[in-house]
């Protein structure tokens, strides 16, 4: 049975990353009462990031997971409410738009959806097998696991990168395993990568089974994407995927309008989607720049349209 209440909501936040942060400071200081449903794993990819150098006004840097505490405190401040659950489904076909909990239904007149991204995997039954026994897609969550042993990154982006010059410190070796002959990376990343002496690049390889016992990874067999060859055993001890991301739109997709790779689209120089009242900001609807100021900024303005469209409904009135 759902259990619902009378109570509409001015507007519901779905997802706590640095958008849904940004936008629920900006809707409670404009005093929409917001109400956040950050889901069970709050805070988004931040809370997988190590030091985060490029966020303005933080000139030492800071952590993923300091810097998402922090939003958090300062919406907190402003009374924003937190419901730490995952939505199992929307309703936009009526209004006020009904939000599911599980069991339990909230209705709302707005919605600004912020549930960002999640990591892909390549999709291999042996990667299937051996995860969290060596592969992950989180080497701030598992690298200290990795002390003293070889393990590889795939990817050629900022993200693998990143992924491998944090995991120096504790690994012995670290290889980069990329399927092109370039880096997709920005140039100050790339250099860090190439100048690092635990760091070893494999060009133009790719990952075509993940080998281990009944323990753990052992290696991984590699394909030569230029011969085709894939005799080739790399003997690593983890495996950490850093080959992009899925925007987290599976609850959506009946509703709203989403490019060709799942993305939802917003209005050009907005955040309105082609439903009047509902919003997207952050990575969920970022193909692009994927940074957390670029995510927090588009937050701002999801809060921002949001309560002028709020404003403008006559028959709508704000608590």
């Amino acid at each position: 049975m759902v259990e619902s209440s009378d109570q509409v909501e001015n507007v519901i936040i779905i997802g706590s990353g640095p958008a849904g942060l940004t936008a629920a400071i900006y809707a409670a200081r404009a005093n929409l009462n917001p109400l956040m449903i950050e889901g069970e794993e709050a805070g988004g990819q931040l809370m997988l990031t190590t030091d985060v150098e490029n966020y303005p006004g933080f000139p030492e840097g800071i952590t993923g997971p300091e810097l998402i505490a922090q939003l958090r405190k300062q919406a907190e401040r402003f009374n924003t409410r937190f419901l730490t659950k995952n939505v199992t489904r929307v309703d936009f076909e009526q209004r006020p738009f009904r939000i599911f909990v599980g069991a339990r239904e909230f209705k709302t007149h707005s919605v600004i959806i912020a549930t960002g991204a999640s990591a892909k995997y390549l999709g291999l039954d042996s990667e299937k097998r051996y995860m969290n026994r060596g592969v992950s897609a989180c080497a701030t969550c598992d690298g200290a696991f990795f002390k003293n042993v070889p393990v590889a990154v795939v990817g050629g982006g900022d993200t693998a990168m990143e992924e491998a010059q944090f995991l120096t410190r504790f690994a012995s070796q670290v290889y980069v395993i990329h399927r092109r002959d370039t880096f997709r990376a920005s140039k100050i990343m790339a250099d860090r990568t190439l100048r690092n002496p635990k760091i070893t690049v494999l060009w133009n390889r790719e990952v075509v089974e993940v080998l281990g016992n009944d323990k753990h990874v052992t290696g991984v067999r590699l394909r030569d994407t230029l011969s085709g060859a894939d005799k080739e055993i790399l003997n690593v001890e983890g495996l950490f995927l850093a080959i992009g991301h899925k925007p987290n739109t599976d609850l959506f997709k009946n509703y709203l309008d989403l490019n060709e790779v799942g993305y939802i689209k917003t209005r050009p120089g907005s955040t309105y989607t082609n439903i009047p009242g509902v919003f997207a900001a952050g990575d969920v609807q970022d193909p692009v720049y994927r940074q957390a100021i670029t995510a927090a900024g588009s937050g701002c303005m999801a809060a921002i349209d949001c309560e002028r469209w709020l404003e403008a409904q006559e028959d709508l009135k704000k608590k």
